[in-house]
């Protein structure tokens, strides 16, 4: 536990140094593009991936298991092995050079059609300085935006083949391959190719952007939503349609008119033209498997189009059969069930003049125990739920908010991480939302400690997601009044553990952060002196020591564990030897390695004090305190604490059904004063941060 929390403060202190960004992409797996092509172009031989090997473990984990009919008789081959002449890229990468294969990912090759139209936007994801003949050394990479950070992925050439053709992704000319090798990157990145089976277009369109997603339920379109994909479509957004299957058996059944259900599609142009004396709005939609078309209405060889000019038919540029089409809008709306737009630059949704918007992204965690409080509909835990803070104080510049008030519009989006990653350990999407509140005047610029129970029992959400859902993000955009609010992102049960970021546009300056995220202790300290010395505890702890006057660390465990044997109102499994040490570390003052009485005092008022905060935490009289009330009850001691270092108290000191006992609690607490009193003494300068020595380093840590 301490290595993995010392490896996410190293990424965050990566991501604080530029890391991450288009320009200086996170190296995957540690595996560097450039240093791996030249070691292979030295040394003569071919790339081999040892991080995502040509076996079946790449392929899947069920369906395309090693020992699933699907998998059976695949060969991975090079394209060197079974095309004459492989290319990277011919003439530019186009929509025919992705052909959907064995795979069910139409999704994700919906996106990589989009793609397409943008050189942009492609050449980001798919660096153009790669070949089959110039420097070939069977290596290639591609860029990904996930969560964040863009991440630069490399992949050997090795694809899968059955009977000499590629089972997976491929151009409709056999000979070009940057789509297959795209494909086996992303299915390295995600975990296997069967990682890839199914999904949204969204997920694909964000992956190769960073940007950000709407989703427009057709059957109830706004007014304006042929002009908003025109405007996106200008703006070069990514956009994507489905129709929606009521059961199992309509997965990629045809319509009547060669509509596949199920199927994801991207959307290629919208356009109006005059016919017989009315304008049309048109749609162009574009099947990633290349083939199966519309057959109605302003189809490739519907009558309409004869009614067309000319000029304006030609430049439409119809062809036969290669998956893509037009139809009307009335016919797009009433066919398909969904659209997924995906803006690069979301502005352009929402007015005529274009801005730059600002945006924040921060990282979160769900841990079961300290941070997954749920939904709502659980109140005892969804105030332990990550909460953000947002400043708005800047009005859009054509605000037209209630009464003229001034108003702010932003965009949020919570997307969940890793989720196709951990498909093969049986776990799916969780089902996710987020709510909006508006902070009262007494807490604002309050941002040091979480807002508690009281809060969300006395106030209403002002805004929220449509639904908990279960997809990878939700999104929605809001204009809000000018002032403070707190976003609270959860699952819709408790105690699901996640990872997950938090995005937030907006079209003014606005100020973001996570709330609760300052450290501040101040343990309590009983002043005694020795006059004050009761003496019957004089008398009490002599007989305990002995003839030497000390107890030393064996001695303390019997004395406290007697004593907490008698008390029938508090649980505890008795005090281990190892936190009989640590409070014998904290309190030995002249380093003799025992207590004498004045130190042995402090420490009974010490757990005195903690006997008080527990009983006050545990609401129920069950001689436990939850999780959820641990955060009270160590504020009550003098610690505030970020989610982060909550999240590993509840690993390490909760039982399995999330209890903590009084042992545990002490233990906590001792553990928490000894690395504050710790950090106190190397942080002379109060500054907040220390270096230490390797030597200091090891010998703090050992005590």
């Amino acid at each position: 536990m301490l290595y993995g929390m010392a490896a996410r403060l190293s990424k965050d202190r990566d991501a604080a140094e530029g890391l991450g960004t288009k320009q200086n992409p996170v190296i995957f797996l540690d595996q560097n593009y450039e240093e791996l092509r030249a070691q292979c172009l030295a040394s003569g031989t071919l790339f081999k991936d040892d991080q995502f090997p040509a076996c079946a473990s790449a392929l899947g984990y069920n369906e395309l298991g090693p020992h699933s009919p699907k998998s059976q008789g695949l060969v991975w081959k090079r394209p060197t092995e079974f095309c004459a002449s492989p290319q990277f890229i011919v003439d530019g990468a186009t929509r025919g050079d992705i052909c959907q294969g064995a795979l069910g990912d139409c999704w994700l090759l919906a996106s990589i059609a989009s793609l397409t139209l943008d050189q942009d936007i492609l050449a980001q994801v798919v660096p153009q300085d790669q070949s089959f003949q110039q420097g070939y050394a069977g290596i290639f990479h591609f860029r990904f935006w996930q969560y964040g950070e863009w991440v630069d992925v490399v992949v050997d050439d090795r694809l899968p083949t059955k009977n000499g053709n590629l089972v997976f992704v491929h151009s409709a000319e056999g000979d070009e391959f940057w789509s297959a090798l795209l494909e086996k990157a992303y299915a390295k990145l995600n975990g296997s190719y069967e990682a890839l089976s199914g999904g949204s277009t969204i997920e694909g369109f964000e992956d190769f952007t960073g940007g950000i997603s709407e989703v427009y339920e057709l059957r109830k379109a706004p007014a304006d939503l042929f002009h908003i994909i025109q405007k996106a479509l200008k703006a070069e957004s990514l956009l994507g349609c489905s129709i929606d299957i009521t059961n199992a058996y309509d997965l990629e059944g045809i319509t009547s008119r060669k509509l596949v259900k199920g199927h994801a599609y991207s959307v290629t142009g919208a356009e109006e033209v005059v016919y017989r004396g009315q304008r049309v709005p048109l749609v162009r939609i574009r099947n990633p498997w290349g083939e199966v078309e519309w057959t109605g209405p302003w189809s490739d060889d519907a009558p309409e189009w004869n009614s067309v000019d000319s000029q304006v038919r030609a430049a439409l540029d119809r062809q036969k059969d290669d998956g893509e089409f037009w139809m009307s809008y009335s016919d797009f709306i009433r066919e398909y069930s969904r659209l997924e737009i995906c803006n690069l630059t979301p502005d352009t949704m929402s007015g005529n003049e274009q801005h730059k918007w600002n945006t924040t992204l921060i990282n979160g965690r769900w841990v079961r125990g300290s941070t997954a409080g749920g939904c709502q509909n659980n109140p005892a835990t969804f105030w332990t739920n990550p909460q953000f803070y947002i400043k708005l104080e800047e009005p859009d510049h054509d605000h037209d908010g209630r009464s003229h008030d001034p108003s702010c519009t932003i965009v949020v989006g919570l997307m969940q991480k890793n989720r196709r990653k951990q498909k093969r350990l049986g776990e799916d999407l969780l089902t996710i939302g987020f709510s909006l509140y508006k902070i009262p005047q007494e807490f604002h610029n309050q941002t040091d400690v979480h807002l508690g129970r009281d809060f969300f029992q006395r106030n209403t959400a002002v805004a929220r997601s449509d639904t908990y859902i279960n997809l990878r993000e939700v999104s929605k955009r809001m204009k809000l009044p000018v002032g403070d609010y707190i976003v609270v992102p959860s699952t819709f049960e408790p105690y699901k553990n996640g990872d997950f970021c938090l995005r937030v546009f907006s079209e003014k300056a606005a100020k973001s952060l996570e709330v609760g995220d300052v450290i501040k202790a101040k343990p309590y300290e009983p002043e005694i002196h020795d006059t004050d010395m009761p003496t019957d505890f004089r008398n009490i702890f002599h007989k305990l020591a002995g003839d030497s006057g000390e107890v030393n660390a064996k001695d303390l465990q019997r004395i406290l564990n007697t004593v907490l044997s008698r008390r029938t109102d508090l649980k505890s499994d008795g005090f281990s030897m190892e936190t009989c040490r640590e409070m014998l570390s904290l309190m030995d003052t002249d380093g003799s390695g025992t207590l004498g009485l004045m130190e042995f005092r402090t420490l009974w008022l010490k757990i005195q004090k903690y006997v008080e905060i527990f009983h006050k935490a545990d609401v129920e009289r069950s001689g436990t305190i939850d999780t959820h009330e641990m955060r009270m009850a160590l504020i009550d001691a003098g610690f505030m604490l970020n989610n982060q270092i909550q999240h590993g108290i509840a690993l390490r000191y909760s039982s399995t059904d999330l209890t903590i006992h009084f042992d545990g609690f002490v233990s906590c607490l001792i553990r928490l004063e000894t690395l504050y009193k710790m950090f106190k003494m190397f942080d002379k300068s109060n500054y907040g941060a220390v270096e230490f020595t390797l030597y200091e380093w090891l010998s703090a840590s050992m005590v």
